[in-house]
């Protein structure tokens, strides 16, 4: 454990939204915000989609990720709309290896807010927070290599493409696709 993570922020506001950690009873919000976005995420996340079947098993996962929290293993966050309070989007720092330390981060929005730079606020803000409240030395970004959105994001944001992994991701039709690593350094994010 890493006591001087223990005090770590768990709700960051941006303009126009409040990225905070999940609370028990999140589930069933958490569930409507998967649903809504079935199509997009069965390619994406289709780990996600299987583990957050129904209204219990979002539940569940939510509980999962609060202790994961709590244990310092990943660090997952909702993302509100500050003006609605309604959930629009998720966040996520995972396969954090305290070694270095680096994490991934994954995320993803609500197709009703795609294109408005909303995520670009989360990304940038979640950049900054990742280095300075979590001491994270560097950050990856993983994409598919058809997912031009998050790789415009992802330079946006100051994150440079390291390489390619080939045939490493599976979506669900059973097509391989190659995945396209981006990285952060806290060194040249600089502040």
């Amino acid at each position: 454990m890493r006591p001087e993570l223990f005090t770590a922020d768990t709700a960051i506001l941006t303009s126009r939204t409040l990225i905070r950690r999940f609370r028990e009873g999140d589930g069933k919000a958490f569930f409507d915000l998967i649903q809504d976005n079935h199509s997009y995420l069965e390619d994406h996340f289709p780990v996600l989609i299987q583990k957050v079947a129904d209204n219990d098993t979002s539940e569940a996962f939510i509980r999962r990720k609060i202790a994961n929290w709590l244990l310092q293993l990943d660090y997952t966050f909702g993302i509100w709309d500050n003006k609605t309070t309604e959930l629009i989007g998720y966040f996520h720092f995972l396969r954090i290896d305290w070694t270095v330390p680096k994490a991934e981060v994954g995320y993803f929005i609500d197709h009703k807010q795609v294109g408005q730079g909303i995520m670009t606020e989360v990304l940038a803000r979640m950049v900054q927070y990742g280095f300075h409240q979590l001491k994270i030395n560097k950050l990856v970004l993983r994409t598919l290599q058809d997912n031009y959105a998050s790789q415009r994001l992802a330079r946006k944001v100051g994150f440079r493409r390291e390489g390619d992994l080939r045939n490493e991701f599976r979506k669900p039709s059973g097509a391989l696709f190659d995945l396209m690593v981006f990285g952060l350094t806290k060194e040249e994010y600089g502040e």
